[in-house]
């Protein structure tokens, strides 16, 4: 939640602002906490988030009391690995704007360069428009904006899009907030090719990879929610799996965990129907073993583990 005390006045004649009202009353204060338990580790994002928040609730107020103000530019840019989070924080996002008052509804489409970029003369402008109607009032989050911008190629219509993306962000920005997402380094030189966007954009945040540790939680938070838990010596071979699994190719941070958890699940529940004549308690129904661990193609698969995209 917000760490804001209450305000107060030492003259009768000020309006005075009670912040924390005003923050719980936008959602702020709820919609914090739930970032905070569905993301694990993250302080910078969740930081940066806060500070948005903080920013855009004392604009609200400086408005209510009459004070100069000006409409804060909101377009964001959110880089970073696969996995780290980006959508959840576009989600919550969207729901401080719509709670402060700064987008109609709290809505987020999420689009990729195929919903916005046609295949022949004539074709782009309608999608591009056509999505950008049904964001309108909202929060429209582009991922992998960099694949707007294909230079490589002259007969590449990503550009006409580009260009309608931004007069709408410069026009309509009271209307819409535009989010681009995508790995740093791309981004980096999608915006050193694109000036128009990087002038538009007025918050840039980095979502950095999870550590080994936080994976680790987050898998056993995963396997909690779903009624089961690691043994032991399952928890000591997935801290393994975790330190293998990072070096390969098509890691996607908390995505490739909660993928390794879906299969480390069947392979239990494989391992527990190949003998029909045993009886099951609760334990065995809930605990996860080792051997469903290790039979993962990161520890039997060789070569074949590195090139496969499954966990």
């Amino acid at each position: 939640m917000l760490d804001v005390p209450h305000a107060s006045s030492t003259d009768s004649s000020e309006t005075a602002f009670d912040l924390r009202k005003e923050a719980e009353t936008a959602g702020i204060t709820e919609t914090l906490q739930q970032l905070e338990q569905e993301l694990i580790g993250l302080k910078p994002v969740k930081s940066r988030v806060r500070q948005i928040a903080s920013l855009l609730l004392i604009e609200r107020i400086r408005q209510r009391a009459g004070l100069v103000s000006a409409p804060p530019t909101l377009h964001m840019s959110f880089t970073g690995n696969p996995g780290t989070g980006k959508t959840t924080v576009a989600l919550r996002m969207a729901k401080i704007l719509h709670g402060l008052g700064f987008v109609r509804r709290g809505q987020v489409i999420s689009v990729t360069r195929d919903d916005l970029v046609g295949q022949y003369i004539g074709h782009t402008a309608p999608k591009t428009k056509e999505i950008l109607k049904k964001a309108m009032g909202g929060v429209l989050f582009i991922d992998e904006a960099y694949y707007l911008h294909r230079p490589d190629n002259e007969r590449d219509y990503g550009q006409e899009a580009i260009e309608i993306l931004l007069q709408v962000m410069e026009n309509q920005r009271e209307d819409l907030v535009v989010i681009l997402a995508g790995y740093g380094e791309r981004m980096t030189s999608f915006f050193a090719s694109n000036p128009g966007f990087r002038s538009r954009i007025a918050h840039h945040i980095e979502f950095p990879d999870y550590s080994e540790a936080e994976l680790l939680f987050i898998s056993e938070l995963m396997l909690r929610e779903r009624g089961y838990r690691f043994s032991s010596q399952a928890r000591e071979a997935f801290e393994k799996y975790i330190a293998m699994r990072r070096t390969q190719p098509f890691f996607s941070n908390a995505r490739s965990i909660r993928n390794a958890v879906d299969r480390i699940r069947l392979r239990q529940a494989d391992r527990l129907v190949s003998d029909l004549d045993r009886m099951l308690g609760i334990a065995d129904l809930e605990t996860i073993e080792s051997a469903d661990v290790l039979a993962s193609r990161v520890f039997t698969g060789g070569a074949d583990a590195v090139r496969s995209t499954k966990p």
